[in-house]
């Protein structure tokens, strides 16, 4: 059984460093090829012009059997109470909770689009709060969606779509994907649009999605190469300020050909993005490597379990036990100082890392240590 887990954990470090090589020879690929002009619609957007979150709490009802346990969800039969009221239905006074197992309690979210106007739909997502079992085939009531200031802006119902499926029986379950979530492809009616402050003042204020005064800087330069010197200025490494006609219907030609402006070709800030969690390593076209020595050495540790049956002998009145006998064994390899010459590209990087022949777990910890040494000129960032 012990040498079982070792082959697999040893198959599963081999699939994990041929696959983070293969990610970083892409990588390389990619950085060889000419890099293509971004326009300033990919780097930056329009302040004030942005979506809403909504949310609401509802109920799902015709489910089969899959629904909330009322005894232990008691807002679900409360939350079905108030519903009744509504529709002018009212329980007698000392009836029985009822056991609602074909209903469930759920909380809609929505994203409010900019300049969505009344009648129009979007999409939501419902979500089970409750120990519902499933959500598939449910139907979902109409359900008020509220924004962070307590106002209705949207109301949602229809069928929800679950993408996926289960049975149980018999102690025995299956099942496939997430079954306590769905969406309802529009299912909500836009009932109140959101102020925007598009047309507000005779500027408009573009903000960058990475803080970044090099990208600022070209984003001012290239509208006012276009629109005149004095158009737009950059306040920061995060906004732009542009002056805009004040009619609304040029506002929105203006805004239309600044998106579609094109930007030079700019080298961004060396970064390394490391995922503890997964492993993965991102490394961008400005990564460079010192020269620097690394040793590397792998320990693995072996445990196997071998069951030990002690028999009674006959007619003493003894118990069969069954025991178990652990072996541990620690092994660790050699480790040999690797050098690592100079990279000034992110292809030398890439083949001086595969050099290390280290699993993505390991190169965590040595390209950590690599930047300690200061022989990574990059920033580390790890999420």
């Amino acid at each position: 059984m012990g040498a079982m887990k070792t082959l697999h954990s040893a198959r599963f470090a081999w699939l994990q460093a041929h696959a983070f090589a293969l990610a970083l020879g892409l990588a390389a690929c990619a950085a060889a090829l000419p890099a293509h002009a971004l326009r300033i619609k990919e780097v930056a957007a329009v302040q004030g012009v942005r979506s809403n979150q909504l949310s609401g709490y509802g109920l799902v009802v015709g489910l089969d059997g899959t629904g909330d346990q009322s005894t232990q969800m008691p807002f679900t039969a409360q939350a079905m109470a108030n519903y009744l009221q509504q529709m002018g239905i009212s329980l007698p006074p000392g009836t029985a909770a009822p056991q609602l197992k074909n209903v469930a309690t759920v909380v809609v979210t929505a994203q409010l689009p900019a300049f969505a106007q009344p009648g129009q739909m979007i999409d939501v997502a419902v979500s089970s709060m409750g120990n519902a079992k499933s959500l598939r085939g449910g139907t979902l009531i109409a359900t008020p969606l509220r924004g962070a200031d307590g106002e209705i802006y949207a109301l949602a119902q229809g069928n929800v779509v679950v993408g996926g499926a289960g049975a149980s029986a018999g102690g025995s379950k299956v099942q496939i994907n997430h079954l306590n979530a769905g969406r309802i492809p529009e299912g909500a009616q836009v009932e109140r649009s959101v102020p925007t402050p598009l047309h507000d003042g005779d500027t408009i204020t573009l903000g960058l999605n990475a803080m970044d005064f090099q990208t600022a800087r070209k984003v001012a330069q290239a509208i006012n190469a276009r629109q005149g010197q004095g158009t737009a200025t950059a306040l920061d490494g995060r906004t732009v300020q542009v002056a805009a006609p004040q009619d609304p219907g040029r506002r929105v030609n203006f805004i239309a050909e600044l998106e579609e402006l094109q930007l030079p070709d700019s080298t961004p800030a060396a970064k390394v993005v490391i995922n503890a969690r997964t492993g993965s390593i991102v490394l961008n076209q400005a990564v460079t490597l010192g020269p620097c020595a690394i040793a590397h050495g792998n320990l693995s540790i072996t445990i196997s379990s071998t069951p030990i049956i002690s028999q009674p002998n006959p007619l003493s009145r003894g118990v069969t036990v069954v025991a178990q006998k652990s072996d541990i064994a620690i092994q660790q390899e050699a480790g040999n100082v690797i050098q690592m010459p100079p990279s000034p590209q992110l292809a030398d990087v890439v083949r001086a890392l595969n050099t290390l022949g280290a699993t993505p777990q390991d190169l965590l910890a040595i390209l950590q240590a690599i930047k300690a040494a200061g022989a990574l000129n990059a920033e580390l960032e790890v999420i």
